[in-house]
């Protein structure tokens, strides 16, 4: 029997339904339609709710079980990956260039996708977000190159990642790395990192079943954040700082 999953009211402040009534196959796809307005999406994220479809598709929403996590002091990089930072002259930056962050995601290929997801009505959505304050992105640039960056949405203490890009190799995970290592900073201990993927877990990436996630975003999401840019909070960071020496010299 095909179940299809309900459609959404017109106001976007209506409830969503229950994330654990997501189905099974395709797994977590919770509802249909609606809008990517700020009410909408800062209340889909506050239940743990994200949307992802393709151009010519309706608004699809998700709430995938497992869900991949990343401890904020959980992130592992490799040890030849860390002596390459400790060497290298990239610096690491917040919301100094969330459009070019999102752009550059866009147009990163994906093993066994064709195209993008984000689509121009998702790329302004994020963009009025960032212009509202709760959208971020940690950049890394070396001079004046962007070579990698992070963005994704932060409500109360709880980060959700949505996409990540490489300009050079290991920009995406310098990125993830410095994200981590601020918001481990501010006390905020988890990103959402979504649906499962190699390359996550080789960096620490837990699956967390979809109960424990949803009971852990409420508590999280509740609490107060960190609204407005994060420039001057994050500052310019050395991609050195990554990537302290172990007391071995590692």
């Amino acid at each position: 029997m095909h179940f299809r999953p309900p459609l959404l009211p017109a106001d976007p402040a209506a409830p969503f339904p229950p994330a654990g009534s997501a189905l099974r196959e395709p797994d977590g796809l919770l509802a249909i339609g609606g809008d990517l307005s700020p009410t909408r999406l800062l209340n889909a994220y506050r239940n743990g709710i994200f949307p992802w479809y393709s151009q010519g598709q309706p608004i699809l929403w998700w709430s995938p079980d497992p869900r991949m996590v990343f401890r904020t002091d959980g992130v592992r990089l490799s040890s030849r990956f860390r002596r390459t930072l400790r060497r290298s002259g990239w610096e690491l930056r917040a919301d100094t260039a969330f459009a070019q962050v999102i752009d550059a995601c866009a147009r990163a290929p994906r093993r066994g996708q064709e195209g993008t997801w984000i689509t121009p009505q998702m790329r302004e959505a994020y963009l009025e977000l960032h212009r509202l304050g709760h959208a971020h992105s940690v950049e890394v640039h070396d001079g004046p190159v962007l070579v990698g960056g992070i963005y994704g949405v932060a409500v109360g203490r709880m980060f959700f990642g949505e996409s990540m890009f490489s300009g050079r190799s290991g920009g995406s995970k310098a990125a993830l790395a410095g994200l981590a290592r601020f918001l481990h900073g501010q006390g905020w201990p988890l990103v959402d990192a979504q649906v499962e993927n190699d390359h996550l877990v080789r960096m620490g990436a837990e699956r967390w079943d979809r109960p424990r996630f949803l009971q852990t975003v409420a508590s999280l999401a509740s609490g107060a954040g960190l609204p407005g840019s994060w420039e001057s909070r994050f500052g310019r960071v050395p991609a050195a700082a990554l990537a302290p020496p172990s007391p071995a010299g590692s």
